[in-house]
């Protein structure tokens, strides 16, 4: 038993730190993930909403801290309470996630490990028996130093999370596990690789032979059969390769300029997922940076999926310069943690991206 609670308690704590810190790494995609819980249609619980980024800065730093905690043997009662109570919690959404595939990815590990519900709700369990160990054999988890020792290690642990959290709130996430990253081009991430696999998919052909329904499966040949054909249902049994990059428009009156403008060699990207929650004081500094980078040659344009009223209104509130395009809500959010934030473009590539507290680190050539 001692070797088990031992071997549970490296595991468990490990995992709650790495989980934790990569979702401490981006609180606001966390966040986004939290609202689709919380929204009408899943768990119905809207009043909790607009408390989604508090409640994702509380979790994923209690994360960190029960995975120290554990690993200290630091107020093991506690923790292991926690630890248990956390796991049922988690357990449940991803059940409930997979079951009646309401939010296709829990975001257990943020953007730089996606699970399938399924495969998030059996990690789950995992946890969730290995966390039952470790109440079981709470007695059995001794600490490797001192209490004073501890305290410091876990008041250390809390600056840090506060620190770090509190950097990437009002900056960009340190690592960015995104497809729209710097560096990444944005029409080759919405490309298919040659060789790509191909999704694979059962048809279910259904005859009448010799009066009796009959149903023959195959993988999109049509069979050979004596009868009456009466219909046919497909299922996807193999997945096909996705690519990284996928629903991403720039659209106008219902025509689509993502093409040519991922071609132009100089672009400057505003993007403001919702003009309703975006932030109205910085944009007197978002007007100097983008009349800037017109001057230089720049094509700039503002990205959001706010209707054209709300975009009219605010390039005439501000004066601003440009024109604004549509593109998906889930794909701006992706793209850039900050409302508004700015991107510079080359040819698709993606060469700077700031949140709107850094506009003047902005540079144009």
């Amino acid at each position: 038993m001692r070797y088990l609670v031992s071997f549970a308690r490296i595991v468990v704590g490990i995992l709650f730190m790495i989980s934790g810190f990569i979702k401490l790494n981006d609180p606001v995609g966390f966040s986004f993930k939290l609202e689709e819980y919380f929204s009408q249609g899943v768990l119905d619980l809207p009043f909790f909403e607009p408390y989604a980024l508090t409640i994702s800065v509380v979790v994923v730093i209690l994360e960190v801290l029960l995975g120290v905690m554990l690993l200290l043997g630091f107020r093991v009662k506690f923790t292991v309470w926690s630890l248990l109570l956390m796991i049922i919690g988690f357990t449940f959404l991803t059940f409930y996630s997979a079951y009646f595939n309401k939010v296709t990815d829990c975001g257990c590990f943020g953007d730089a490990l996606k699970l399938t519900p399924w495969q998030s709700f059996t990690k789950d369990v995992v946890l969730l028996v290995l966390i039952i160990i470790l109440f079981k054999g709470s007695k059995l988890i001794t600490p490797f130093i001192g209490a004073m020792a501890q305290r410091v290690v876990t008041l250390i642990a809390v600056v840090l999370c506060g620190i770090y959290v509190n950097f990437v709130l009002n900056h960009l996430p340190v690592i960015d596990f995104r497809p729209y990253k710097i560096g990444a081009n944005i029409e080759a991430g919405m490309g298919f690789p040659e060789g790509a696999p191909q999704p694979i998919y059962d048809y279910a052909w259904r005859f009448m032979v010799d009066g009796k329904e009959q149903i023959f499966v195959t993988q999109g040949d049509y069979p050979s059969v004596d009868g009456e054909y009466l219909g046919v249902e497909t299922t996807e049994v193999q997945k096909g390769y996705e690519p990284p990059i996928h629903d991403f428009t720039i659209e106008q009156d219902g025509e689509d300029f993502a093409a040519s403008l991922l071609q132009e060699p100089k672009l400057v990207m505003v993007i403001a997922y919702d003009l309703r929650k975006t932030n109205y004081n910085v944009y007197s500094e978002v007007k100097k940076v983008t009349d800037e980078a017109m001057k230089k040659g720049y094509e700039v344009i503002g990205m959001s999926a706010s209707d054209t009223g709300q975009a009219a209104k605010l390039i005439k509130d501000h004066q601003l310069g440009f024109p604004f395009y549509f593109t998906d809500e889930t794909t701006l959010k992706t793209i850039v943690r900050s409302n508004p934030g700015v991107l510079v473009l080359e040819k698709g590539t993606i060469k700077q991206k700031v949140h709107y507290n850094d506009l003047d680190a902005l540079k144009f050539e």
